[in-house]
């Protein structure tokens, strides 16, 4: 799990990338994640407090990840189609976001050296926010990546 999150924190941190290239790595790097959070032991179910969030950081990478994911960003969600059949409430960009912020939050109970308290964040976390992002954003990538040519 920690080599899955700290490739993904890198990926998503790096700028050099070229948007084909850099979303066919996240499109591979994410069922990593997705099997390495679920193979963990089984989660200790006590609630852990809440951390308190960057929103001027997140909202940087989101709006950094937005215009590099240009029109690849918006997707359709399950019922989208059925309220709201012009807008897509689906973000590429926000899924990656909240992921990043989610696994990054557990590499640095890491580096407190509580890998107990990091594995506890990554499970809980995956199961009560990031999981669904991770979902989608496999999803959208594979539409991207394996179904029509990226632009």
């Amino acid at each position: 799990m920690v080599a899955a999150a700290r490739d993904y924190c890198r990926m998503i941190e790096a700028e050099r990338w070229s948007r084909p290239d850099w979303l066919v790595h996240v499109a591979d790097l994410l069922p990593r994640l997705h099997a390495a959070v679920t193979a963990l032991r089984p989660p200790d179910m006590s609630p852990l407090p809440p951390q308190r969030a960057d929103l001027d950081r997140r909202f940087e990478l989101f709006s950094r990840l937005r215009k590099q994911l240009g029109c690849n960003d918006g997707y359709w969600l399950e019922y989208d189609h059925w309220y709201a059949p012009e807008e897509m409430s689906g973000s590429l960009a926000d899924d990656l976001t909240d992921i990043y912020f989610d696994l990054k939050q557990g590499l640095e109970w890491l580096d407190c050296r509580s890998p107990e308290r990091a594995a506890r964040t990554w499970q809980s976390g995956y199961r009560l926010h990031w999981g669904e992002h991770l979902v989608d954003a496999e999803r959208q990538l594979y539409r991207l990546v394996q179904c029509r040519p990226l632009r």
